[in-house]
């Protein structure tokens, strides 16, 4: 029933990746089945018979969807099902779509899907390095069209030594965390965080990631030559008029190549500008003219994307008037939202990001609970790109993907600067609204969110600012541009897209896309240095708006107070059922969090003012206080009896205060000098060992009074 084959990747030091298709999802396009250890991830492809029509991209769809089963987990929430994707298996899912896509044909428009399920979990092996090459595995063992194959892999370094698809605990002890996309021939995709890395260090990692990736693309390569998937169909290109091409060219160009040059900062205004020649070229059009619009579209647009980068090439000019290393006016206000825990505005051009911080407790901390990762996130940032901020008449329809992905970029950009976890006991969000966009949304947000943190209080360990680079190449020459600080219009008709964030000493995350075949390291290594002086010229103006965090949070932030009690005392502070833990905070109106953390009792104390966590924290101590003999205690009177009086020196531990020792003179009746409720300063004389009975004295404050008959005998 099956014809199953297989192919077996060495990896070195007994690793193999095995990659078998015949077996399951045979109705597929094609679908392989990717082993490593006890880690299986199968990919699938699927792609429409017929082109979708009115179309010009590539309607390419990416799933990546981890099964909880695949883990011996059982999903959370009411259905106890997998529902929408999370944000990891949207992020690895982007990952593999940004290196596929580049590689279908230019005029392929069949709807393809591409879904990759993680049905079997090795904690210890991270599936989302292997997300890619399974999928163009999935491709190469089809008929379908792709200039493929690829692969990518993750590269880590441990001290001075990189290691490619590193354990989970590998990667805990690593100053890199580097994603890269390739195929046999070229970089296409990077994206990571760092600790402070050097431009040099980095290209290196994409380097040694690259030889790595080779490994799996021959192997691919052999596999769909055994399989005799080497001829791929054929399909349906675009039919073109080369007639109306050769009359937009030459009606057209001249016209866009000036106003390129006429340098209009403003984007909607550039735009105009641009329309205005296509419809004045429609309006030459007779009505009974067969003219198909969408195609002269297409044809105006390959124009005006090629006198763009032909002013950048020949002239050294952009749309904007600037020259290619030239970056934008930069603006910074910190705390223009003044009833926020931060905040920052931060202005670049027609890119804008409107930045606040908040700080909650151990509460508000993210809760993870994925397939191969569960735990809580301390710092979160959320990014939000509203229709409005690119002059888009739409609505608003929940988080995109490129939200979710802009926002992980940022994140990564400043978590590794964030101060240590004992030094910061909140949890943090910081949320960017981006109100404002012609480039780099993503970059504006990792500047606005440094600024509005410093603003807070919180003790960022260096600034962090980012910036996008582009690039323009000549295909029939070495000529080239590298364009910092880029337009959108530039991002879409450029050959690279390059975010570079990180501090004054070293990178601390990048994100590369790039569109074009054999770009060299020559040129990726300009382009950084040409990102690292952009990166310090806006890390220069954002330090003269703040350059180190305030000393002290906002009057009206929350405050925490940490505390270390010992284990044994964990249950005292808590109390049976939760009763003495839930007084203090009803009493004091402050929340407090108790954890066992490595044999000692961790106890953070929240609350919205400092009066409010003094009086927590002096109750707090009271209870966890070990009495000494020979201290002196104020304590209340909590019962009498006909032998004395106990008396709650400090919370749930009473004393007895004997009636003989109330005072020098003798007691008749205890009520006589005591009634319950009153406050009394008393010593605490002895503990019995055995019982742990306190046994308190009031006489042993006062004065002793003169024995009878002393006055006389001093005459």
């Amino acid at each position: 029933m099956f014809t199953i084959k297989e192919k077996t990747i060495d990896l070195g030091q007994g690793r193999q990746i095995v990659l078998q298709t015949g077996k399951l999802a045979r109705q597929a396009d094609g679908a392989v089945l990717l082993k490593q250890g006890k880690t299986m991830l199968l990919a699938t492809v699927v792609t429409a018979k017929e082109p979708r029509e009115d179309t010009d991209f590539m309607p390419l769809s990416v799933e990546y969807k981890e099964k909880y089963a695949s883990s011996g987990r059982i999903p959370g929430g009411f259905l106890k099902r997998e529902a929408r994707p999370s944000d990891n298996e949207i992020l690895i899912s982007r990952l593999v779509d940004r290196a596929l896509r580049p590689l279908f044909p230019e005029n392929y428009y069949y709807e393809t899907f591409v879904t990759i399920n993680l049905i079997s979990a090795d904690a210890g092996i991270l599936p989302d390095a292997l997300a890619g090459l399974a999928a163009s595995a999935a491709l190469a063992v089809s008929d379908i069209p792709f200039n493929g194959p690829i692969s990518e892999v993750r590269v880590a370094r441990i001290n001075n030594e990189f290691i490619i698809n590193p354990t989970l605990s590998q990667l805990k002890e690593s100053d890199m965390d580097l994603m890269v996309g390739a195929t046999y021939e070229n970089i296409l995709m990077v994206e990571g965080e760092m600790k402070e890395v050097q431009e040099s260090e980095m290209l290196e990692a994409i380097r040694v990631a690259h030889e790595a990736i080779k490994i799996h693309c021959r192997a691919q390569m052999e596999f769909s030559e055994e399989l005799g998937k080497t001829v791929k169909r054929e399909y349906k290109a675009v039919e073109d008029d080369e007639q109306l091409r050769k009359k937009v060219w030459d009606e057209t160009y001249d016209k866009c190549y000036q106003a390129a040059k006429s340098s209009i900062a403003n984007k909607h205004e550039r735009t105009d500008v641009f329309d205005g020649i296509l419809e004045e070229f429609l309006s030459g059009f007779a009505e009974d003219d067969e003219l198909d619009e969408s195609l002269a579209g297409k044809y105006f647009h390959d124009v005006l994307k090629e006198a763009a980068r032909r002013l950048v090439l020949d002239e050294n000019i952009r749309l904007d008037g600037r020259r290619p290393e030239e970056i934008r006016p930069v603006i910074c206000e910190i705390e223009p939202l003044p009833a926020t825990h931060g905040s920052a505005l931060f202005t670049r051009g027609e890119t804008q990001s409107l930045t606040t911080v908040t700080l909650g407790t151990k509460l508000d901390e993210k809760i993870i609970d994925e397939v191969l990762n569960q735990g809580s996130e301390k710092f979160v940032l959320h990014y939000n790109f509203p229709p409005f901020s690119t002059g888009d008449a739409r609505p608003i329809r929940g988080v995109s993907r490129r939200e979710i992905g802009h926002g992980n970029l940022a994140h990564r950009a400043l978590k590794n600067m964030m101060p240590a976890e004992e030094d910061n006991p909140y949890a943090v969000r910081v949320v960017s609204d981006i109100l404002e966009s012609n480039g780099s949304s993503s970059m504006a947000t990792v500047c606005a969110g440094s600024l509005a943190l410093m603003d807070t209080g919180i003790k960022l360990r260096k600034a962090v600012s980012g910036i996008a680079m582009g690039l323009i190449s000549d295909g029939n020459s070495d000529k080239y541009a590298i364009l910092s600080d880029i337009l959108g219009d530039e991002d879409h008709l450029g050959d690279m897209d390059f975010k570079v964030a990180g501090t004054s000493d070293g990178i601390t995350a990048a994100q590369m896309d790039i569109k074009v075949e054999g770009l060299s390291f020559g040129i990726l290594e300009k382009a950084l240095e040409q990102a690292k002086q952009g990166r310090l010229h806006i890390l220069g103006i954002m330090n003269e708006t703040i350059s180190e965090s305030r000393p002290e949070l906002k009057p009206h932030a929350p405050r925490i107070e940490m505390l270390s009690i010992p284990k044994d005392m964990i249950g005292a502070l808590i109390g049976p059922g939760g009763k003495v833990i839930q007084e203090i905070q009803r009493e004091t109106g402050a929340t407090i969090i108790v954890e066992e953390i490595n044999g000692r009792g961790d106890v953070n104390v929240f609350g919205e003012n400092k009066e409010v966590i003094s009086a927590a924290v002096e109750w707090i101590k009271k209870i966890v206080t070990v009495p000494e003999v020979g201290e002196v205690y104020r304590g209340k009177v909590k019962t009498i009896v006909q032998f004395g009086a106990f008396i709650e020196i400090l919370p749930n531990k009473d004393g007895l205060l004997h009636i003989s020792e109330i005072d020098w003179k003798k007691i008749n009746k205890v009520e006589d000098v005591l009634k319950e409720g009153d406050e009394v300063e008393v010593k605490l004389i002895d503990i019995d060992q055995k019982t742990g009975k306190l046994k308190l004295s009031r006489k042993a404050l006062l004065p002793r009074p003169p024995r009878p008959g002393n006055e006389q005998r001093r005459h």
